[in-house]
C-alpha cells in the first residue's frame, strides 16, 4: 500500500512546477480531490484558480468575476492546466471539457504508469492500492481496516477527563469527534476498558458510525493497564490475527509498536506516514551508520592482537 500527505502532495507538485506548460494563466481543479491540488499549484505559479463548474461557465474563484465577458475588460484564459489528484478524476472531466471545446491540459497529479490515456501529463508514479491524508476516511479499504478511536474518531480525553471514573464517563458520552468516516469500518480496536463498552456504544451510535466489531481491552482498570503498558502489542495482537490490510492508529509509539509486532502496514496520524516493520527497521539502521565499521575494526583488532590482548587494552581503557 502507498500513502501520501498533504505535505508530499505539495512537495510532489513543487518539484513538478517546470514540467507544466510556461504560459499556463488559469489552474482548474477537477473533482475527487483535485481542488487541494489546484490550490496548491496555483499559488506557487502564482495564477488564478476555478473549479469545474465555474471554469466551464466562465468564471474564475480568483478573479470573483466572468472571464470571458468582453465587457469586463478581462482577457479570456489562453493556457489551461486542469488536475485531478488521480487519473480517475481527470477521466471523469475529459468528456465535459471536449463537449464544451476547451483546450485544456489534463493533469494527474498520481497514476499508476508515467503515460496514460486518461491524463495529457502524470506527476508521479503511484501505483495501487494508494490511500491519501485528504480521504483516508473515504476509502474502500476502510470497510477491511483495523481502527482505533481515541485520536481517530474523536479527540483524546484531557488528563483531566481520563480518571477511570466520573469524569470519564462524562467524557465517553460527550467526546467531540475527530475524523468522520464515510464508510463502514471493519474492526474498531481501542485501549479502552472493556467496562466501557455500553457508553462507547451509545457515542458511536448516536454519530452514525457504522463498524464490524469493537475489541476493547478486557483489564480491571486503568492503573492495571498502565502497569502492563498492553497498549500497543494489545492492537497489534488484533491486528496480526485479523484478515485486516491496514490499522489507523492515532499516535507515533502505539503506530511504531504495532507495525513491528504485527508485520502489517500501520497508518499513522501523529506523524502522517505509513509505518511498516521494513521501513522502521531501515530507520534504526540508518542511525547506527558506524556500527558496521565498528564491528569491522574490533574484528581486525581480535585477529591482529588476539582476544586476550584486546581484553586487556578494553580494561585498561575502562580505567
Amino acid at each position: 500500500m502507498h500513502y501520501r500527505s498533504i505535505t508530499d502532495l505539495a512537495d510532489m507538485l513543487q518539484h513538478n512546477l517546470h514540467r507544466l506548460p510556461r504560459d499556463t494563466d488559469l489552474v482548474v481543479g477537477l473533482p475527487e480531490g483535485g481542488m487541494l491540488a489546484a490550490n496548491i499549484l496555483c499559488l506557487l505559479a502564482n495564477v488564478p484558480m476555478a473549479d469545474l463548474e465555474s471554469f466551464l461557465a466562465g468564471r474564475s474563484f480568483s478573479v470573483g468575476r466572468t472571464k470571458l465577458d468582453p465587457a469586463t475588460g478581462a482577457p479570456a484564459p489562453q493556457r489551461v492546466v486542469a488536475i485531478a489528484v488521480t487519473e480517475e478524476g481527470v477521466a471523469h472531466a475529459r468528456a465535459r471539457l471536449e463537449a464544451a471545446g476547451l483546450d485544456v491540459t489534463l493533469v494527474a497529479a498520481y497514476g499508476p504508469a508515467p503515460d496514460l490515456p486518461e491524463a495529457d501529463l502524470v506527476l508521479e508514479t503511484l501505483p495501487e492500492p494508494r490511500i491519501f491524508q485528504w480521504s483516508f476516511m473515504q476509502h474502500p479499504v476502510l470497510e477491511q481496516a483495523c481502527v482505533d478511536i481515541d485520536g481517530v474518531l474523536c479527540l483524546d480525553p484531557t488528563q483531566a477527563e481520563n480518571d477511570d471514573g466520573a469524569a470519564y464517563l462524562q467524557f465517553l458520552a460527550s467526546a467531540r469527534p475527530l475524523y468522520r468516516p464515510t464508510r463502514r469500518i471493519g474492526t474498531l480496536v481501542t485501549s479502552r476498558l472493556e467496562k466501557y463498552r455500553s457508553g462507547t456504544e451509545a457515542w458511536l451510535a448516536a454519530r452514525g458510525i457504522s463498524y464490524g466489531r469493537l475489541v476493547m481491552l478486557d483489564l480491571p482498570s486503568q492503573a492495571e493497564r498502565i502497569r502492563l503498558g498492553a497498549h500497543g502489542s494489545f492492537k497489534a495482537e488484533v491486528y496480526r490475527q485479523s484478515e485486516a490490510p491496514l490499522f489507523i492508529e492515532s499516535e507515533n509509539r502505539q503506530a511504531r509498536r504495532i507495525a513491528e509486532l504485527s508485520g502489517k502496514p500501520v497508518l499513522c496520524l501523529e506523524s502522517h506516514r505509513l509505518l511498516t516493520a521494513g521501513m522502521l527497521s531501515a530507520e534504526q539502521t540508518a542511525a547506527q551508520p558506524g556500527q558496521p565499521a565498528l564491528r569491522m575494526a574490533k574484528a581486525i583488532a581480535r585477529g591482529l592482537l588476539g582476544p586476550s590482548r584486546v581484553a586487556s587494552l578494553k580494561r585498561k581503557f575502562a580505567r
